[in-house]
């Protein structure tokens, strides 16, 4: 990221609050240091987020931002996250753990076809070649409270209370110099050459800029609204359309916080199942088309059990796809407004990431010329990026052996999976994924999470060729094994270290922000 005080480029914009605005306000000011930053929103406009879950990537931003891990944790609710755990996807009765760490050995490559050639009487994938599937159904965090800030011997990222994360995003933005200004856009008044040049707000008052985020959620009131960029829906391909989600208090004050993403599968959907420090973030992500609004309640609630009878259920309708140009002129979108994915992997906050990212490194003063040229260049990176990212998804469903829905049918049918996923899957049935299947730069998910996803379903896989070094692989399996015993043994319980942090982060919070 391009955080060394980059040229001044003028007056930054920032179109909505919630996530995505925050978030690119405390970059700008506290990451990359510009000082005429503005960020308007609304009090109308409520935040979407009911409880996240990030990528890895998410340590390395708020490092960034100059904060403490125990600020943090204490300010958004957060927790640990080291993976999803997908239950019932595959038959309905399985279980497997898409984790964080990379296989042992890098990539893993090597060992896959020892692990295929073992046959059924062996451990799961994740659990041959990574020590944190056993660190995770231990309940185990994924570091120790003396290892640094945003570090340690697990990969990690977090969860935590999407309205804390903003506020608290909020509050060191404004203490870092950004300019807040609460208001509803009644008009967008247009430069002679097309560019946004100022938002008149209802009430008459006038924000004049240079360059204009639009991080206004769904409406895409600049990116889509304004300067007329296409939608190009994903529905086809990804049927979830709606979700209803609640907050659901633990039954006791100490009850263990598990430190990965549940993901259960049902009837038309999937539940996700977030372990905050006071209570559970749970959802149920469906397609319309196979299930009723009152039938996803009703599964919801068979899910959650007595604990949600007194709990009201809140409704989200999406659409799933994303704009074709997400910078246009001097206007780029960032978060809802540039398009939406299912919660499925947490894909929400890691894209608001990698556009600020790109943005750091391509918004540089310069001629028009070579702003549009800077813009070209992140419309290809982000649209490929998205079209990855459908295929990815798409992965966790079509290769279910599930038929007792219509939903799952639909899923594994050949006509609602993208050609170069089918193409791959063709290969794949006789030789392991490999790195020359992927463009790396475009990737939010390597091949290991391939790997994960594939071999966690029970995908098969017959290598045409016997690999060499089986007594290599064969040892570095037993390795594993021991050092998944040791990492449990030497981490701490999860809510044990969350508690740690939060004492640690008392004294600062008295304090203030800094």
């Amino acid at each position: 990221m391009a955080t060394d005080n980059p040229p001044s480029l003028g007056r930054i914009v920032i179109l909505g609050g919630g996530t995505a605005g925050w978030l690119a306000a405390a970059t700008f000011s506290r990451a990359w240091k510009m000082p005429r930053v503005t960020l308007v929103e609304s009090s109308d406009i409520g935040i979407i987020g009911v409880g996240e879950g990030t990528f890895p990537t998410i340590r390395t931003t708020l490092a960034g931002l100059g904060i403490t891990e125990a600020e943090f944790l204490s300010r958004a609710d957060a927790t640990f996250k080291q993976g999803v755990l997908f239950d019932g996807w595959a038959t309905g009765a399985d279980s497997y753990f898409h984790p964080f760490n990379m296989p042992v050995g890098g990539e893993g490559e090597p060992l896959l076809p020892h692990w295929i050639a073992a046959g059924e009487q062996r451990a799961s994938w994740a659990d041959s070649v990574t020590v944190q599937e056993r660190v995770i159904r231990a309940g185990r965090a994924p570091k120790r409270p003396q290892d640094p800030d945003f570090s340690g011997p697990m990969n990690y990222a977090y969860h935590f209370d999407a309205a804390r994360f903003a506020d608290y995003l909020r509050t060191i933005s404004v203490a870092a110099g950004v300019e807040r200004i609460e208001g509803t856009v009644a008009e967008v008044e247009r430069a002679p050459d097309g560019d946004i040049a100022a938002l008149l707000l209802a009430g008459g008052k006038r924000v004049e800029g240079d360059i204009f985020l639009d991080c206004s959620g769904f409406g895409a009131l600049l990116i889509g609204q304004t300067l007329g960029s296409s939608f190009t829906g994903c529905g086809d391909t990804l049927f979830n359309d709606r979700a209803l989600a609640m907050q659901v208090p633990y039954d006791r004050p100490d009850a263990p916080i598990r430190p990965y993403t549940l993901a259960t599968a049902h009837e038309a959907g999937w539940t996700w199942d977030i372990g905050l420090s006071e209570r559970r973030g749970i959802g149920y992500v469906y397609s319309s088309r196979h299930c009723s609004d009152e039938d996803a309640e009703a599964t919801l609630r068979r899910y959650v059990g007595p604990a949600g009878d007194a709990l009201a259920a809140r409704q989200l309708r999406f659409q799933t796809g994303y704009r074709e140009r997400q910078w246009i002129g001097n206007c780029i979108a960032v978060g809802l407004s540039a398009g939406f994915f299912e919660p499925l992997e947490s894909t929400g906050i890691m894209l608001i990431e990698t556009a600020l990212r790109m943005i750091g490194d391509l918004l540089v003063p310069g001629t028009r010329a070579t702003r549009e040229a800077a813009a070209r260049r992140f419309n290809d990176l982000m649209r490929a990026r998205f079209e990855r990212i459908v295929r990815f998804l798409k992965l966790h469903y079509c290769i279910t052996r599930r038929t007792d829905t219509g939903y799952w049918r639909d899923n594994a049918d050949p006509a609602s999976i993208p050609e170069d996923l089918r193409d791959l899957l063709a290969q794949w049935r006789h030789r392991p994924p490999s790195r020359f299947d992927f463009t790396v730069d475009l990737e939010t998910f390597l091949p290991p999470s391939y790997h994960y996803i594939l071999y966690g379903m029970g995908f098969r896989t017959e290598p045409a060729r016997p690999a060499p070094g089986a007594a290599e692989a064969r040892a570095a399996f037993a390795q594993v094994a021991a050092a998944s015993r040791a990492a449990v043994a030497n981490l701490p319980d999860h809510r044990t270290l969350l508690d740690h942090y939060r004492r640690q982060s008392a004294p600062t919070l008295a304090q203030g922000i800094r």
